[in-house]
């Protein structure tokens, strides 16, 4: 491995109160971002993307698309410093029109060196925005991935039809109430030598109203809670992370009950999920804010495999929050909140990325 690799990977803990003593630990940044509207400039006639095209609502040019992509990369490059001074070896991503964009987004100058490999499926959303996952490929080999749709439908579902509703896929889809919105992405792989499983989400939005739509978050808690509970059957120990944009925050019934996350470690359960993003929303933090009010929709979630204080394999060390200055608007009405686009100029997102860091000890 070049020297300089190396040294991206090691990161010397001076922090005897945590560890004890000095230790030298690899560490791996893990990310997500929702990139709002990462759209190309050409007309699909099979998503509603007329807004984002150079004629549209937003005159969305191709200067403020290549501005956009440079902006993205910028962050990306840059989540997770100083403690890691690599970028991040996986990062979701939401709210991406295609395939052809990630291919423009990762070769940007401040990303190419890092050769980043795209995982990425088309969703059934009608905006035309799916997730992604983006790896860096020396550190990170994908075995296997797959795209799972959340079915749901307009009319509440009841416990009843709940517990047939596998069998009854056939019958509704045919139901023009069905709510298209974005698959969950399974992809598993081994980071370096150990296996890791990632889905990225992008759960149902609040359009239309919190309350009304609450029950189609629920429905997505529930599905990534079953895609967890089908990896730990095959493996118990199975290290799982889920990351997204979920459109709610951390005490929300979809992610105390549907997902069942906890964010206290000494109250998780065997095979159970901690969500460290529970703690930060409880100091006042916030990825997103709506009416000068803030809320931690994006985050980062793991099964409690991954929160061993044995440092032999990689394990989670602590989580974050990145918004950086340049990141924030600094005046006008908005002032405060994430740098969005405008129809004058290609910003970053309404959200702020999130990260995590996994570390293990370095032999």
């Amino acid at each position: 491995m070049p020297l300089k690799y190396k040294f991206c990977l090691i990161f010397l803990f001076s922090l005897t109160v945590l560890f004890g003593q000095s230790k030298r630990y690899k560490i791996h940044t893990v990310a997500f971002y929702n990139f709002e509207n990462l759209y190309d400039t050409v007309n699909d006639q099979f998503t509603n993307d007329d807004e984002w095209t150079p004629n549209g609502a937003q005159r969305w040019t191709t200067g403020k698309y290549q501005q956009k992509l440079k902006n993205l990369a910028k962050v990306i490059s840059e989540i997770g410093m100083p403690e890691n001074s690599n970028a991040p070896t996986l990062i979701g991503g939401a709210e991406i029109e295609n395939r052809g964009v990630l291919e423009d987004l990762i070769k940007e100058p401040k990303l190419l060196p890092l050769d980043l490999g795209i995982i990425h499926f088309d969703s059934p959303d009608k905006r035309g925005i799916d997730v992604a996952l983006l790896y860096q490929k020396k550190y990170f080999r994908p075995t296997s991935y797959s795209n799972i749709p959340l079915i749901i439908y307009k009319k509440e579902i009841s416990p009843k039809e709940e517990e047939v509703l596998d069998d009854e896929i056939e019958v509704k889809k045919e139901n023009n109430n069905r709510v298209f919105t974005r698959d969950q992405l399974l992809i598993s792989g081994f980071l370096e030598d150990e296996e890791i499983h990632i889905i990225v989400n992008h759960w149902p939005s609040r359009s239309g109203g919190e309350k009304a739509t609450t029950a189609f978050r629920e429905a997505a808690g529930k599905l990534n809670r079953k895609i967890i509970d089908s990896l730990q059957q095959i493996n118990p120990r199975a290290k799982v992370l889920t990351m997204g944009d979920f459109n709610d925050g951390p005490f929300n019934k979809s992610i105390k009950i549907g997902l069942g996350a906890c964010g206290v470690k000494a109250e998780i359960p065997e095979f159970g999920v901690f969500n460290p993003f529970e703690e930060l929303s409880n100091k006042g933090m916030g990825t997103i804010a709506f009416r000068d009010s803030w809320n931690i929709f994006d985050q980062i979630i793991m099964t409690e495999s991954l929160i061993k204080a044995d440092f032999s394999t990689f394990n989670f060390w602590k989580a974050g929050i990145f918004n950086k200055p340049y990141l924030i608007q600094n005046t006008g009405q908005y002032k405060g909140y994430p740098l969005r686009n405008t129809i004058l100029e290609a910003g970053f997102s309404d959200h702020f990325p999130v990260y995590v860091y996994l570390i293990k000890e370095f032999r």
